[in-house]
């Protein structure tokens, strides 16, 4: 009985890690600086880890990419953004997450970063 639960124990422990990369809800700020003001929406979008490793101990002259959390799918949603003049455009849209997997980060459609600006900077000083 003992094995049993060791045997479940190790296959549970090998599992969680896979599915630690999710969608999660997080809220951003949308600014556009002809209003002069910054909004804050609520999305979805992928967080969490993904397994790796460093393969420079085994392999040293073998260059391998680590796997990040990221989306697999977007849609885009649009929101108005108070406080614009008439001759601006008030409409902001935003991509919003619909699937996540573990994968190679894509710098065309990602920050892939160490540390960006976060998702609740807004450049525009709010008095």
């Amino acid at each position: 009985m003992e094995k049993l639960f060791l045997f479940v124990l190790v296959l549970c422990w090998k599992i969680i890690p896979c599915t630690t990369c999710e969608l999660s809800n997080i809220t951003i700020v949308l600014e556009k600086e002809e209003c002069g003001t910054c909004m804050s929406v609520n999305v979805t979008w992928c967080s969490g880890y993904c397994q790796t490793k460093d393969p420079n101990l085994m392999y040293p002259h073998k260059s391998e990419k680590q796997g990040v959390c990221t989306h697999t799918e977007v849609t885009y949603e649009t929101v108005k953004i108070p406080g614009c003049s008439e001759n601006v455009n008030p409409f902001y849209t935003y991509p919003v997450a619909v699937g996540c997997h573990c994968g190679q980060c894509d710098s065309e459609t990602t920050d892939c970063t160490v540390r960006g600006l976060g998702p609740s900077y807004c450049s525009i000083s709010q008095d």
